[in-house]
């Protein structure tokens, strides 16, 4: 860990939204999973929330370039688990559904705790999640194709929640309560040893201002 590295670590960090994020309803292709992780990183979510059928499928099968590293990833057995959680949470759920009474993506208030939900390229949300939704968002199209590729919408989205919440100065400052925060920079800082404490139920050590882990590791 180089002090340069430390402080990346610490900027991202800062930038965090823990109330915006995604549910991923069947979105099983790897290629449109880790996309979507790649923006969701890019925009600042903390943590991405999925649903899929097969409960052999694991979100490290579906990701690459070690996206899941920087973007926690939530699994629930369905979708109405995901949902009364995010609303246990305050979240408003955001359908990206291109059909019926789908209000353009920019007339959204993304400043608020902001859920977006995407469903499987050809299949989309499934009933429950659109059910579940206050409210569908579509991006205008232009051209002849009627719908975007889901990641591609997931980005296009994204970005506009980030490009809201940079205009009411959310990422001005960290948002993350104390506890997770550091919690998270230490596993981002020394996952092998986050992980050793995790098997044997230790404490992580304390940090100095460089990133380097502060006296002897516990012992088990």
């Amino acid at each position: 860990m180089t002090p340069q590295r430390y402080q990346k670590l610490r900027r991202v960090l800062d930038n965090r939204q823990p109330d915006l994020t995604v549910l991923l309803d069947n979105v099983h292709k790897p290629h449109n999973f880790s996309a979507i992780l790649r923006s969701c990183d890019a925009v600042g979510v903390f943590e991405a929330h999925a649903v899929w059928q097969d409960p052999k499928l694991r979100a490290n099968h579906l990701t690459s370039g070690g996206t899941a590293k920087w973007v926690g990833i939530r699994t629930h057995p369905d979708i109405t688990t995901a949902v009364a959680e995010l609303r246990g949470q305050g979240f408003q759920l955001i359908a990206a559904h291109p059909e019926g009474d789908a209000r353009d993506y920019r007339e959204i208030d993304y400043t608020r705790p902001t859920a977006l939900l995407l469903g499987a390229e050809l299949q989309g949300l499934g009933k429950a999640a659109l059910e579940s939704a206050d409210e569908r968002v579509c991006v205008p199209m232009m051209g002849m194709v009627e719908s975007l590729n889901v990641s591609v919408a997931a980005a296009t989205i994204l970005f506009e929640a980030q490009r809201q919440r940079q205009n009411a100065d959310l990422y001005a400052q960290s948002r993350l309560d104390e506890a997770r925060y550091h919690q998270t920079l230490f596993e981002w800082a020394h996952p092998a040893v986050a992980s050793y404490c995790r098997r044997h139920g230790l404490a992580y050590p304390a940090l100095d201002q460089d990133g380097d882990i502060a006296g002897p590791l516990p012992n088990p």
